[in-house]
């Protein structure tokens, strides 16, 4: 696509490379590595230090090696991103009627078979992820997102979307709602939990001081009743049950829409 007299090309994919290891004299493939070690330190290193403390060289520290024998596996940093985010989508468990026995992914033991009870386990364990690697929401922006675990993901979800008796036309729009809401609440929680890991307290902690703050501030009284109406006793029960109602009304839409 041109724009003036820029031509803008698409991020070149992982997935879509046909590149070889290198094969230059002198190089030996290194030994005891693989890419499910070099993808499992990336991960490691990006819960711990965020996307901005992340570097090839900071990775070949971590696994004892040089930068160049990392590229052995992986042609560019993008690439290894890429690799590290369709791994974080494995992670997710899902509903086994919508996808069936899948090789390298999870599944609850008891799986629910109505097509509500699918979604809310799609939407709770994509939040899961995202809230438990903080830079996963950065990514699904940068990259065109379709590893084989991607893939798995966006096939159960159609299915599940499928199975609620929406047209094939309003499919897509449906779970677009699903995902934009679970991204936006899922990336921050995660930047909230990340901010408080680097602050060295708890994240109740840190809410109670801000609020506090805030109060001693502002005129902060109808806030308060509509914060102690809200119930739960910590953080975590505040969000899930923002997380359980919202979901809830999202449902009731697609209900109420697909019944009209």
């Amino acid at each position: 696509m041109a724009t003036g007299s820029r031509t803008v090309r698409p991020r070149s994919s992982v997935w879509l490379s046909e590149r070889k290891a290198p094969k230059r004299k002198g190089d030996q493939q290194p030994v005891g590595l693989d890419h499910l070690k070099i993808v499992a330190a990336t991960m490691r290193l990006l819960d711990a230090e965020g996307l901005s403390g992340f570097s090839m060289r900071r990775l070949a520290a971590e696994l004892g090696v040089t930068a160049m024998s990392v590229y052995w596996y992986v042609e560019t940093k993008d690439h290894l991103l890429e690799l590290a985010l369709d791994a974080a989508m494995g992670e997710i468990a899902l509903p086994m009627e919508a996808v069936g026995p899948v090789e390298g992914h999870e599944h609850s033991p008891a799986e629910p078979r109505d097509w509500r009870e699918q979604l809310r386990q799609l939407a709770a364990e994509y939040r899961q992820v995202m809230v438990r690697h903080s830079w996963l929401p950065a990514l699904l922006g940068e990259y065109l997102n379709i590893g084989p675990n991607a893939v798995v993901f966006s096939n159960a979800a159609l299915a599940v979307m499928r199975n609620s008796g929406l047209p094939d036309d309003k499919i897509t729009s449906a779970l677009s709602l699903v995902y934009q809401f679970v991204y936006g609440f899922g990336t921050i929680e995660g930047r909230f939990a990340a901010r408080c890991r680097a602050a060295g307290l708890t994240q109740d902690e840190l809410f109670h001081e801000t609020m506090s703050s805030v109060a001693d501030r502002m005129e902060f009284d109808e806030s308060r009743k509509i914060m102690k109406a809200r119930g739960g006793n910590t953080v975590e029960e505040m969000r899930d049950r923002d997380f359980t109602f919202a979901l809830d009304l999202a449902i009731a839409g697609i209900e109420a829409l697909r019944d009209r």
